[in-house]
């Protein structure tokens, strides 16, 4: 869903207004209805503010006591409870909704795709994009292995928001600048993550500030926050950030909700003044930007 240049029109389309944009910050547990509860209470209490997007976090309808947990609750595409849920959700309160991320079926059977669903104030899919880069750590008696039950995605997705163009990745992708390059014409980034205590009390800030300074966007980085039933601890800090790296809000711990407004006259100024994405001398081959409809 690219954007035609302005120019091919002989002149500027005028910018949208401010748009009011929340994060949603959870210690999602193994209970998918109990999941579902939360993250409704939170959405509510995000829209009533006056957010007209909200995104929610990696994982947040199940955090499971193993790693296979998933495969019990894994969905097929446009089909089961928690793809009603988000659709639901965004008609309910008229929101554009970013579903963090949900187990879908892969092609193999004994994986999962890592996968973040757009919909938009109709309750309408938009956009999904499957987690391309997948966790991999090991340090003292923390081991993740992503890999080992989720099946890579290898589309880019950029979908057409009211506000503008919004550049879709999940967690780990912020390590992976390249992949934001491969976005072009980013009003903002979404990030829902679930970065684990020790990674995000290292790098969770520096990473998401970093990718709203060198893209000139604004990022939108909900996360999981807080003890899980498994024993794992994430890192939290959910926080939204201007193109200037500025933190506009943050949420240290626990559940809760971020708010910031999205100002696209304000990011057209500092791209004005600080043309860096023209100045590019290098670009990445090889990159097909992927239509952000539904497959």
């Amino acid at each position: 869903m690219g954007m035609t240049p302005a120019s091919s029109f002989g002149k500027a389309k005028p910018l949208p207004g401010i748009f009011r944009v929340a994060a949603v910050q959870m210690a999602s547990g193994p209970q998918v209805a109990a999941n579902l509860a939360e993250a409704g209470r939170l959405i509510s209490m995000a829209a009533t503010q006056g957010a007209r997007l909200v995104a929610l976090p990696e994982n947040f309808a199940l955090m499971g006591l193993r790693e296979n947990d998933k495969f019990a609750v894994k969905e097929a595409p446009g089909q089961g409870p928690i793809q009603d849920f988000l659709s639901q959700e965004a008609r309910r309160h008229k929101i554009w909704l970013v579903g963090g991320s949900i187990p879908l079926q892969a092609s193999s059977a004994n994986k999962v795709r890592n996968t973040c669903l757009v919909y938009d104030d109709q309750g309408k899919l938009t956009a999904r994009y499957d987690k391309i880069h997948l966790f991999g750590f090991d340090m003292g008696t923390e081991h993740y292995r992503e890999a080992n039950s989720v099946e890579a995605g290898e589309r880019i997705v950029v979908v057409d928001a009211p506000f503008g163009r919004l550049g879709v990745s999940i967690c780990y992708d912020l390590r992976f600048p390249e992949l934001y390059r491969s976005m072009s014409d980013l009003c903002a980034i979404v990030a829902p993550s679930a970065f684990t205590e020790t990674t995000g009390r290292a790098h969770w800030e520096v990473l998401v500030r970093a990718r709203a300074i060198e893209n000139l966007a604004y990022v939108i980085a909900p996360a999981q926050g807080g003890y899980h039933l498994s024993g794992r601890e994430t890192h939290g800090d959910t926080m939204i950030v201007d193109p200037w790296g500025v933190v506009l809000d943050r949420l240290p711990r626990g559940s809760g909700v971020v708010l910031g407004n999205i100002n696209p006259t304000y990011q057209a100024s500092l791209r004005k003044n600080l043309p860096a994405l023209a100045h590019r001398a290098l670009s990445i081959e090889g990159r097909t930007l992927a239509a952000a409809s539904p497959r």
